[in-house]
């Protein structure tokens, strides 16, 4: 039933709904776009502000034939800030449509940068989702000085990792540590191909000749850790003190570097188990690792839950042993506990370092002690004592440098503190950052914290002084 109502009654209400609007004079806050950085002072560009990414989902569909890549990609965000625009990182694909929380977005491209602006701008703390069509063939980005990453093209597929830029070659993203997030992956290949990627799988279906391989990584990753590796491998999957594991090994590795490989990813429980007994429990769900035969970037790299190896790797048992220890400790840190800021480094590599050093006392090949005292042996002109561990630069993040005398630092902390709090240091540090962002100076603090002590000497000295230090 519609009811009318008098004409004088409906002037009265439509007074009163002009006499409660807003003040004269008042302005709405179109707000204003957010970073086309995330303010790292390394790579400025790298990552965007204004918002906060929670969850990529990510669909993708790979033809080995062309190396045509078709994706759609979801991404679950809120912004920090009133925002008009907001960019994100995407290198050499083709943008098809944008949307934001279902309608059409304006969207504009310099370079690397995408620039999205909303029907409307988003208030502060809104939860939005951003959708993105985009095909093309993804490319390897090329740095001189850090090697290549990005999609690497193999005899039957491609392997996709990299560091510090790669998800930017294959999905938009905001693309620096800094902003972590859980996936959904789920990858489209020729019937007769497997799929690999990161967490746990979460099932498979396959109609027309394509089969799509679905994965879903839970915890919080950094965008530079998704991979992604599609061709012909021999999967072994099997579940082990609450640890989901799968490896991928590519049949077409040379028999004995298969058996070695084999044999390394079969310690995997083992090394984890022994991990845990320093660094506390392991902080994923899922565990493995893959190894193609091509291996055409040249590292082995701790992309989260499932590092990738290359043949290389495993040119003995001993080397297999060890970079498999090395990219596991990074599960806990540079995984779970990952960088603020790229100058950072070295809590990545010093730490997974120092693990190889406690897998070697372990297996009776040198101790800590013995191999800190190799390293220091080395004369003060070496490369070893010229620069800042802590602050290297952008082309030297991968330096030896950051790898060993990193290691080195946390050995002289040590001795400096005694086992027990060294330990205990070690230990809290993964636990209290799991999942989060760190820097060294929060690591100073923890570690002085612990021990009780004021370590600013030793860590000027051994991270900061660009000469070598003085026997700990």
């Amino acid at each position: 039933m519609v009811r009318k109502l008098p004409f004088a009654l409906i002037l009265a209400m439509s007074t009163s709904v002009v006499l409660a609007g807003p003040p004269a004079g008042a302005a709405f806050d179109p707000g204003t776009p957010g970073s086309a950085g995330a303010g790292d002072p390394y790579y400025p560009l790298d990552g965007n502000g204004g918002y906060d990414v929670k969850h990529y989902d990510l669909a993708i569909r790979y033809a080995p034939a062309s190396d045509a890549l078709a994706g759609t990609v979801t991404i679950r965000a809120r912004a920090t800030q009133r925002l008009s625009a907001f960019n994100l990182d995407l290198d050499g694909l083709t943008i098809r449509s944008v949307t934001v929380d279902g309608r059409p977005a304006k969207w504009s491209r310099d370079g690397t940068e995408v620039t999205v602006t909303p029907r409307r701008s988003l208030s502060r703390g809104h939860a939005f989702d951003t959708r993105i069509v985009y095909d093309g063939v993804p490319k390897v980005i090329q740095d001189p000085d850090l090697g290549d990453g990005g999609a690497f093209t193999t005899d039957d597929g491609v392997v996709i990792l990299g560091e510090p830029d790669v998800a930017q070659a294959w999905f938009p993203s905001n693309d620096h540590p800094s902003d972590k997030a859980s996936f959904s992956i789920a990858l489209t290949v020729p019937k007769d191909l497997q799929a690999i990627s990161n967490g746990v799988p979460a099932g498979r279906s396959t109609a027309k000749g394509w089969t799509t391989w679905r994965w879903e990584q839970r915890e919080p990753m950094t965008t530079y850790l998704a991979m992604a590796a599609i061709g012909r491998f021999d999967v072994t999957s099997y579940r082990k003190d609450g640890i989901q594991f799968l490896d991928a090994i590519d049949p077409a590795l040379p028999a004995e570097t298969y058996a070695r490989a084999a044999k390394s990813f079969a310690r995997q429980p083992e090394i984890l188990q022994f991990l845990s007994g320093y660094f506390g429990p392991y902080p994923f769900r899922a565990a493995g690792g893959v190894v193609d035969a091509e291996g055409g970037w040249g590292y082995a790299l701790e992309t989260q839950g499932r590092p990738i190896y290359t043949p290389q790797d495993f040119e003995t048992q001993e080397d297999g042993d060890s970079i498999v220890v090395h990219e596991l400790a990074h599960q806990w840190y540079g995984d779970s506990v990952a960088l603020d800021r790229w100058r950072d480094i070295w809590l990545n590599e010093g730490f997974a370092s120092y693990a190889e050093w406690l897998w070697s006392e372990h297996e009776g090949l040198g101790t800590a002690q013995e191999t800190f005292e190799q390293l220091y042996a080395t004369p003060a002109t070496s490369s070893l004592w010229q620069s800042k561990v802590a602050d290297p630069g952008p082309p030297n993040l991968f330096i030896g440098a950051v790898y060993d005398r990193g290691a080195m630092t946390l050995h002289a902390l040590r001795l400096t503190v005694g086992d027990q709090k060294f330990f205990r240091i070690l230990r809290s540090w993964a636990q209290i950052h799991r999942n989060g962002n760190v820097t060294t100076h929060e690591f100073i603090a923890h570690a002085e914290r612990v021990s009780g002590r004021d370590l600013g000497a030793l860590f000027t000295a051994w991270l900061y002084t660009p000469s070598k230090p003085a026997h700990p």
